[in-house]
């Protein structure tokens, strides 16, 4: 599945929370692109990622309890 992450609404959004939120639910993501993706989505611009089907009820649940505002593309 693929996702476009639009933004993050959290007052504090938590920099290495959302990255290691990315790592953990993305199928090929390494540490050093989460957290440069990480930056692009604070910074306000959208973000696509891919998602393991099998992983995909608690990649969203992770990225709603982030305030990470998502669409699903696929």
């Amino acid at each position: 599945m693929k996702l476009n992450l639009l933004s993050c609404d959290a007052q504090r959004p938590d920099k290495r929370a959302i990255s290691n939120c990315i790592v953990a639910v993305s199928s090929n993501m390494n540490e050093a692109l989460s957290n440069e993706l990480t930056d692009i989505l604070l910074e306000g611009d959208a973000v696509d990622i891919t998602v393991d089907d099998k992983n995909s009820g608690s990649a969203l649940r992770a990225l709603r309890k982030l305030s990470i505002d998502y669409e699903i593309i696929e």
